[in-house]
């Protein structure tokens, strides 16, 4: 960490200096919370399955800290400089969270509308009640209702990722997920 001096001086009405002030400001190499900072990445599985990544996009932008990634991300960059890289495990608990085994919801399969080819596996898209999308997995189905599992796909998951640091000091976007959009997969709530 290096510090930068500057001397500031007030004038009065002649010209004179009066009541000179030294003001520091501490420059830091190493990204920290609340810096807005752009990076690649590649989101994997522990069994080496990618599930997103930044490669032939543009880099994530996002500012440490504030809620747009999951925490364990957020935290992997705090301490790195531009051009770094790391691999980083990020456990349930700092990503998508364990999985809920009563996060099931059974709907009746009349509300199914008959053009959906309904099989095991099949992620929908439900509504929940503030009109946000919720993926929905098709676990089960029976005459009357379809069983769909609302955890997060990546919920229970360890995750890997590898990150570089391409940029620091960025202005910050406006509010919401930022340019990674919430197609990245690493927003949360959006």
């Amino acid at each position: 960490m290096t510090g930068l001096e500057i001397q500031a001086t007030k004038t009065g009405d002649r010209g004179r200096q009066i009541c000179p002030e030294r003001i520091f400001f501490t420059m830091t190499d190493t990204i920290k919370a609340g810096d807005t900072i752009s990076v690649d990445y590649t989101g994997k599985k522990q069994d080496g399955t990618v599930f997103d990544s930044s490669e032939g996009k543009q880099p994530l932008k996002f500012t440490v800290g504030a809620g747009m990634l999951i925490q364990g991300f957020d935290d992997a960059v705090v301490g790195m400089k531009p051009g770094e890289s790391k691999t980083v495990e990020i456990p349930p608990d700092q990503a998508y969270g364990h999985r809920h085994e009563d996060a099931f919801v059974d709907i009746p399969i009349a509300q199914i509308p008959e053009e959906i080819p309904l099989s095991e596996g099949l992620v929908l898209q439900l509504q929940d009640p503030h009109g946000r999308p919720v993926p929905a997995t098709v676990t089960e189905i029976t005459d009357e209702n379809v069983k769909m599992d609302i955890n997060h796909m990546l919920a229970g998951e360890t995750l890997m990722f590898d990150i570089t640091v391409r940029e620091t000091g960025l202005d910050p976007d406006d509010p919401g997920c930022g340019a990674g959009g919430c197609e990245s997969g690493s927003c949360q709530g959006c």
